[in-house]
């Protein structure tokens, strides 16, 4: 009995260790199949998410920027009138010329200009007034459109991204901008002699030297006027400014006939003579009487 209990026994531990074993390798192959499975849905998601089309490309960039691209159909070229020389405080002028290249209508609507900052070009500077257009240009047809701006004096000197934007739309209302310029400029100084603050400050250097020549004048004469004059007494130097109406006319006859005598000597021995030739006549007369 002893015998067969020990060999029941070990039986059973045999059979339950070959179960164990057989149920262990069917779990680990049960795993592998999931893993396998989990593997290949895996590379199938990569390999779809890594094969997408061309529109969905450009549909996302632009879904990204929230800018409108260029459109295919259409072309675009600028001229700066002056040449490429940008004069702080001086208009600059550009026209920009538009082709349409396709088999529908385009509407060009506005076109714009800013300065930016050279090193982030999100960031504005100097935004100019967009200019409305509204023009229909017909397939196959070209449209060229003018625009100025005047940067600002104190930019003069240095970089700045200038970006000049023209936007248009389809039939279809799909609105396009294409950055017909887009590129870092220097603003030239103005060098020119005569500015608005060179003139206003010669005007104001000036009335302020009248207004200190007017001052000295002003005190100049004040003290004069503050000094007494002192008289001299210088007599009579003219006749005419004695009054001699108080005096008898006779007085003044014989006043004026002594001072027509004195001023002329020469008649004096005229007279002198003629008394002479007188008292001669009259000894000569006297012994006759005799």
């Amino acid at each position: 009995l002893d015998a067969e209990k020990t060999f029941l026994y070990l039986h059973f531990v045999l059979v339950g260790s070959g179960l164990l074993v057989a149920a262990q390798d069917a779990t680990e192959d049960e795993e592998a199949v999931e893993d396998t499975v989990v593997e290949d849905e895996d590379d199938e998601a990569e390999v779809e998410e890594d094969e997408p089309t061309d529109l969905t490309e450009e549909k996302e960039e632009e879904d990204l920027s929230g800018e409108p691209k260029a459109s295919p159909s259409a072309d675009t070229t600028i001229l700066f009138v002056k040449g490429e020389d940008f004069p702080a405080n001086n208009i600059v002028k550009f026209l920009v010329g538009f082709t349409n290249k396709g088999a529908e209508d385009f509407i060009v609507e506005s076109l714009d200009a800013s300065f930016r900052y050279p090193q982030d070009y999100q960031f504005y500077i100097q935004n100019f007034t967009a200019l409305p257009l509204n023009t229909v240009v017909p397939p196959q047809r070209q449209a060229t459109f003018e625009y100025s701006f005047i940067p600002a004096e104190p930019m003069g000197g240095r970089p700045f991204g200038l970006v000049i934007n023209l936007n248009y739309r389809d039939v279809n209302g799909n609105m396009f901008q294409d950055a017909v310029f887009n590129q870092t400029v220097t603003i030239i100084e103005k060098e020119d002699g005569l500015d608005g603050e060179t003139i206003f400050m010669y005007m104001f250097l000036a009335g302020l030297g009248l207004l200190v020549i007017v001052g000295l004048h002003q005190l100049l004469e004040s003290r004069k006027r503050k000094r007494p004059v002192q008289k001299v007494e210088m007599g009579t130097s003219n006749q005419n400014d004695v009054d001699m109406s108080w005096i008898p006319q006779e007085t003044l006859n014989q006043i004026m006939q002594s001072r027509r005598d004195k001023a002329s000597p020469r008649r004096l021995p005229y007279k002198r003579a003629q008394k002479r030739s007188v008292g001669s006549d009259e000894k000569n007369h006297h012994p006759s009487r005799t």
